[in-house]
């Protein structure tokens, strides 16, 4: 099936049940087994089924199938938040004394829960330019478990030389994770060029609407097999597992990744997606590709309006001619089309401040992908955890404003902008 039909019918069959041509919410907390032995077979995994829905849920699973394969994945597995879908796909592979890796150019929640958050884990990170990976290599050691980094960046607007990465991941057997939530499923898979693990945090423009916290992983096809080749380093996949019958992940014909998550991390930690969550993305999922198509052309004439404004001084849009992600948005995003996140900078961290304040049809909002134009200023407020040197660094300075463009008439946002900026 072609993605629009995937959105619209995966992971679903009306024809069981009642027929109900909306998903049904199953909204439970336990399930009722046919007797004790099919109990112990679904905990053995003989069976197959929901057991308790902090683990699995049927809503929740048709949200699975259907993430999976628009993402063009094995699997996937829902999770409570986007930080949470982070938090676990790093902890599926990396403990204390591990290293990852991580981007230049990441959300500030990603940097301070990878930098500060996992450091207290005993898991470090190193800090590599996903601009071209020049300096990526050079870092990797036996220590490293894996390779995280953003298809396009917040609120950098930046896009990662993902064929880099992933080339020099492979050679030296080391899983690579990217957060794919500002390009969407619809504007890019990370699957198809080499990927091994997507994360997404689903609040943004797989919601749309701002109305839900939830977080989505995804896993390629043939991990069992990488994590055979590389049995040192992920020795955890491939050897018994005692804390559950001595189960060996490669030896189970289910995608590894996401079952080792469902069975460890969301057992013992339990930041589990909510079914009501599930429903109300199910119903989104369903437009995301029409909104995404929107956004981007949205987006697209705001960024060429500020351009041509004699206020701003730089504009960040992959999508404009002029910038300097535009031949990688053409290279790997459908049909060139770079989401709805603009940045730009202005002459001060005061005229910064005035721009926001002025403006009557944005909201200063902290969180993206809303059907509407929100607008933030991203070193006071998603990135104020990070250092000077940090914010310096990942190229985030007082003077820049961040823009999450909307559905609206983009006549009506750019008079808003215009008005806003001539104050």
């Amino acid at each position: 099936m072609q993605k629009d039909t995937i959105a619209i019918h995966a992971g679903y069959d009306k024809k069981q049940g009642n027929g109900e041509m909306a998903v049904p919410i199953s909204q439970t907390t336990a399930y009722a087994f046919r007797d004790s032995e099919h109990a112990a077979n679904l905990f053995a995994l003989k069976e197959l089924g929901p057991i308790y829905s902090r683990l699995t849920n049927p809503t929740n699973d048709v949200l699975e199938q259907r993430f999976a394969q628009l993402e063009g994945g094995a699997a996937a597995i829902t999770v409570s938040s986007g930080q949470s879908a982070i938090f676990y796909a790093i902890a599926n592979v990396a403990e204390a004394g591990d290293t990852v890796l991580i981007s230049d150019k990441l959300y500030g929640g990603a940097v301070t829960l990878l930098t500060y958050t996992m450091k207290r884990f005993g898991i470090k990170t190193k800090v590599f330019k996903s601009a071209d990976a020049s300096d990526l290599e050079e870092q990797i050691d036996d220590t490293t478990k894996a390779i995280f980094f953003e298809s396009l960046s917040n609120p950098q607007i930046a896009i990662a030389d993902v064929e880099k990465i992933v080339e020099i991941a492979k050679r030296n057997g080391v899983l690579t994770i990217c957060d794919n939530t500002v390009a969407s499923a619809a504007l890019f898979n990370p699957i198809k060029w080499g990927v091994d693990v997507v994360v997404h945090s689903t609040s943004k423009y797989t919601n749309g609407q701002g109305t839900a916290i939830g977080g989505i992983i995804v896993e390629r096809d043939g991990l069992a097999e990488f994590f055979k080749e590389n049995s040192k380093r992920y020795y955890h996949f491939v050897q018994p597992d005692v804390s559950y019958h001595g189960l060996v992940y490669v030896d189970v014909p289910l995608p590894n990744f996401c079952l080792r998550i469902r069975l460890n991390l969301l057992r013992d930690i339990g930041a589990t997606a909510a079914p009501m969550v599930s429903w109300m993305l199910l119903q989104t999922v369903e437009t995301l590709s029409l909104r995404m198509d929107k956004h981007s052309a949205n987006a697209l004439e705001v960024a060429k309006f500020l351009e041509s404004h004699p206020k701003v001084k730089a504009v960040n849009y992959p999508g404009l001619e002029s910038n300097a992600y535009y031949e990688k948005a053409q290279k790997y995003f459908k049909d060139g089309k770079a989401s709805g996140l603009i940045s730009f900078d202005v002459s001060s961290f005061e005229e910064a401040r005035k721009i926001i304040d002025s403006t009557k049809l944005f909201s200063v909002v902290v969180n993206i992908g809303d059907s509407k134009s929100l607008i933030t200023h991203p070193a006071s407020t998603t990135h104020s955890q990070m250092t000077q040197e940090e914010l310096s660094a990942a190229g985030i300075n007082p003077v820049t404003i961040r823009l999450s463009i909307g559905l609206e008439d983009t006549a009506d946002l750019i008079e808003d902008l215009n008005q806003a900026l001539e104050k």
